[in-house]
C-alpha cells in the first residue's frame, strides 16, 4: 500500500518545518528572559522588608534602570545577529544574563541593585531585537506576524506562570515551617531559581538553532532553497525602490518616529506591569496567595489577545489598524482603572484589558520596519527602535514609583501612562505606515 501524495510545495514544507523547529526554544528562551527582567516585582513584596531603605521609588528606579544598560548595546547587539551568528550572539546573551539575574540575590543597597540592574541591562541588550531580526531570515511576510506573535506571547506566559512558583519560593526563610536554604531566604531564590535556566539554554541556543535556511541539516535542500528564494524575492522588492544604508535607516524619519511609538506604549506597559501586584496589595489588602492568582489573570487574556492579533493581521495584510486600536484600548483601560478603587472587579476587568492592549499591537507594529528596510538597515533600525523605545521601560516604573512616594498614591501615575499610551495611537494614526498590501515607503 502507498502513501497518499503530498499536495504540499517545498516552500510550504519548509515554512511548516520552521514554525515547528525554532519558535519553540525561541518562545522558551524569551520567557526566561522576561521573568529574569520582570521577577523584581514579585520579589519586592518581602525584599521591601529585608532591606532597609528600598522603597517603591528605589524599586522603580532600580527596575527601570534596567533599561539603560539596555540602550547602550542594544544596536550593536543587533547588528551582531544580522552580520555574524544568531545562535552564537543570543547564546552569549543568555548565559551572561543568567548570571547577572543571580547576582541580583546578593544585593544588600540600593547602588548595589542599581548596578547589577543595570549590567543585567547590557547582558540582555540585543536579544530581543535580535530575535526579530533572526526571524526575518526564516518567515516570509505572509507569516512574519504569526511567527511574531507566536514568539510573543512568550511575555504574558511568563506572567501567568512565574508568580504562583515565585510566591512559593517567597516563603523560604519565613518561619520555622521554611527554613532559609544556603543561607539565603524567599526574594532571593526568586532571583536565583529563574536565572539558571537562562544558563542552561543558552547552550541548548548554541547547538540546536540554526543561523539560515541554506545551513538547516533538517530541511532537504530543495525546501532550503525554496525557501531562501521566497525571502530573497521579498528582499529585492523592498530593495527595488531605494537601498539604503545603516546610517541613512538610523536617521530615517519613520524609523525616529516608530521609536517615539513604542517609547510611549513601553512607558505605559511597563509601569503597570512593574507595579500591578503592588497596586493590587495596596487598593485591597489582599494576602499573597489571592494575589498571585489575581495578577495571572490579565497575562492569560493578553495571550489569546496577542495570538488573535498577530493571525488577523497576516490575514489582512494590515498593519496599521491592528498595532492602533489595541494601543488605544491599553490606553482607555489605564485611564479608567483609578475610578475603580474599591471594586475589584471593575479594576481586574480595566487591567485585562489593558494587558490585552500592551500585547496585542506589538506583532503588527515588528512588522513596520521590513516595509521599507531590509538587511542589515533593517536589523539597525530594529535595534534603534527597541533601544530608544524600551527607554520607556526605565521612565513607566520611575514614574509610578516616584508619584506613590510623593503622594501616597499610584492615580497620577496611571493617568500619565494612560496619556503616554494615547499619544502612541495617535502618531501611528498620523504616520499612516502599515496600511493593507503595502510593501514600500
Amino acid at each position: 500500500m502507498t502513501s497518499a501524495p503530498t499536495s504540499s510545495t517545498p516552500l510550504d514544507r519548509a515554512r511548516r518545518k520552521a514554525f515547528l523547529r525554532l519558535l519553540p526554544l525561541l518562545f522558551v528562551s524569551y520567557m526566561i528572559a522576561y521573568i529574569d527582567r520582570q521577577n523584581v516585582s514579585i520579589a519586592k513584596l518581602t525584599m521591601t522588608k529585608d532591606l532597609p531603605g528600598f522603597d517603591n521609588a528605589v524599586i522603580g528606579f532600580g527596575a527601570g534602570i534596567f533599561f539603560l544598560g539596555y540602550f547602550l548595546l542594544e544596536i550593536p547587539g543587533t547588528l551582531m545577529v544580522e552580520r555574524w551568528s544568531a545562535r552564537k550572539w543570543i547564546c552569549r546573551i543568555m548565559v551572561t544574563w543568567g548570571i547577572m539575574a543571580g547576582l541580583t540575590a546578593a544585593v544588600h543597597t540600593p547602588t548595589q541593585f542599581y548596578i547589577v540592574r543595570f549590567l543585567l541591562g547590557l547582558a540582555e541588550a540585543g536579544f530581543f531585537p535580535g530575535i526579530i531580526v533572526y526571524l526575518t531570515h526564516w518567515f516570509p511576510s505572509r507569516d512574519r506576524a504569526r511567527a511574531l506573535a507566536t514568539f510573543l506571547i512568550a511575555t504574558p506566559v511568563a506572567q501567568i506562570i512565574s508568580p504562583k512558583i515565585s510566591n512559593e519560593l517567597l516563603k523560604i526563610g519565613t518561619d520555622a515551617d521554611h527554613p532559609a536554604i544556603l543561607g539565603m531566604v524567599g526574594w532571593q531564590w526568586v532571583y536565583v531559581f529563574w536565572a539558571i535556566p537562562a544558563v542552561i539554554l543558552g547552550f541548548v541556543v548554541l547547538f540546536y538553532m540554526t543561523d539560515k535556511p541554506r545551513q538547516a541539516k533538517w530541511l532537504t535542500s530543495e525546501e532550503s532553497e525554496a525557501l531562501e528564494a521566497e525571502l530573497e524575492r521579498e528582499r529585492a522588492e523592498t530593495r527595488a525602490g531605494k537601498r539604503m544604508g545603516l546610517r541613512e535607516a538610523l536617521l530615517h524619519p519613520k524609523v525616529l518616529i516608530l521609536a517615539l511609538i513604542y517609547f510611549c506604549t513601553v512607558t505605559g506597559s511597563y509601569g503597570i506591569e512593574f507595579f500591578m501586584p503592588s497596586i493590587l496589595r495596596d487598593w485591597y489588602e489582599m494576602d499573597m496567595n489571592k494575589l498571585t492568582w489575581l495578577i495571572m489573570i490579565p497575562p492569560v487574556v493578553a495571550m489569546f489577545g496577542q495570538l488573535i492579533a498577530g493571525a488577523s493581521s497576516d490575514r489582512f495584510q494590515e498593519r496599521r489598524w491592528h498595532a492602533i486600536v489595541p494601543i488605544l484600548l491599553g490606553s482607555a483601560a489605564l485611564g479608567l482603572m483609578p475610578l475603580t478603587q474599591g471594586n475589584l472587579v471593575l479594576t481586574m476587568t480595566c487591567l485585562m484589558l489593558a494587558f490585552a492592549g500592551f500585547k496585542s499591537y506589538m506583532p503588527a507594529f515588528w512588522s513596520f520596519p521590513n516595509l521599507f528596510l531590509t538587511e542589515t538597515a533593517a536589523a539597525g533600525s530594529i535595534g534603534l527602535i527597541n533601544s530608544v523605545g524600551n527607554l520607556g521601560g526605565f521612565l513607566g516604573p520611575w514614574v509610578l514609583g516616584s508619584v506613590e512616594k510623593a503622594t501616597g498614591s499610584f492615580v497620577g501615575g496611571l493617568y500619565y501612562l494612560s496619556g503616554s499610551m494615547l499619544v502612541a495611537a495617535a502618531v501611528i494614526f498620523f504616520l499612516g505606515i502599515g496600511k493593507k498590501k503595502e510593501t514600500v515607503a
